[in-house]
């Protein structure tokens, strides 16, 4: 029997097959720096790093003089020491709203953020192996966030958000009402679990039947960075996921 891939080592396959495809947009030279954060990174934070490395190369091509007669494969490594501090300032700038194609894209302090120290991971690779003789990412500042106060849900708020999720479908009629009754059970379970344990969708998307532990009242979850860790629940979470798992049949997976 064939073991079974788990969501997220399935996530992991997806990307490592459209990182090669992102690779296929860049400089050649740029797989050397992909090639050896392999084992430090996952392959989302190398996905992401890609496309941000794309838009900077991108920006040269497009806002650098210098570079107007060029196309992405022309770049060699030898481009990074030809670029200034104040270069990457206007890139840094650039950031805040630019067009891709027909789209105007635009970044806030973490997304600035985000790019400016893939570009930093990016030349510090190839100044620490000598490829290149200056390093003026380190030169920039980057910006500083203004973390945003977390909006919670009062305990008469959540009452109503399932109260309303268990009684929407009441009015409904026909394949509305059949399709309502077939994810109620569903739709609750996931919003009471989010809602008692504060995982992120992300890690609830991720999470298998096996995951659950009743014994103890505890979740195995997946947090950024691939690190695993349990969460336990409460009597209400219990409740929910129980229900939901006798609805689909899948309680007897836990005996």
């Amino acid at each position: 029997m064939e073991n079974k891939i788990t969501y997220h080592e399935q996530n992991d396959i997806d990307n490592v097959l459209k990182l090669r495809e992102v690779l296929k947009t860049l400089p050649p030279f740029c797989r050397d720096y992909f090639r050896a954060i392999d084992a430090t990174t996952t392959t989302k934070t190398r996905i992401s790093y890609a496309y941000d490395i794309r838009i900077f190369f991108q920006f040269l091509l497009d806002q650098n003089p210098m570079f107007k007669d060029k196309t992405m494969k022309d770049f060699t490594v030898d481009v990074l020491d030809q670029i200034k501090a104040v270069d990457l300032e206007e890139y840094e700038e650039y950031l805040k709203v630019y067009q891709a194609g027909d789209k105007t894209e635009t970044n806030g302090e973490r997304g600035v953020k985000r790019k400016i120290s893939a570009l930093r991971s990016f030349y510090a690779y190839y100044y620490k192996h000598e490829m290149i003789t200056t390093n003026p990412s380190v030169l920039i500042d980057v910006p500083k966030i203004h973390d945003k106060s977390i909006i919670r849900l009062d305990t008469d708020e959540v009452a109503l958000l399932l109260d309303y999720i268990e009684h929407c479908g009441d009015t409904l009629t026909g394949q509305k009402r059949m399709y309502y009754e077939k994810t109620k059970d569903r739709d609750l379970a996931i919003v009471t679990l989010l809602l008692g344990t504060g995982i992120r969708v992300s890690e609830c998307v991720g999470l298998d039947v096996e995951d659950v532990d009743f014994k103890n009242n505890g979740i195995k979850v997946t947090r950024k960075g691939g690190n695993e860790m349990v969460v336990y629940f409460g009597p209400e979470v219990e409740k929910a996921l129980k229900k939901y798992l006798e609805v689909t049949g899948e309680h007897k997976l836990l005996d």
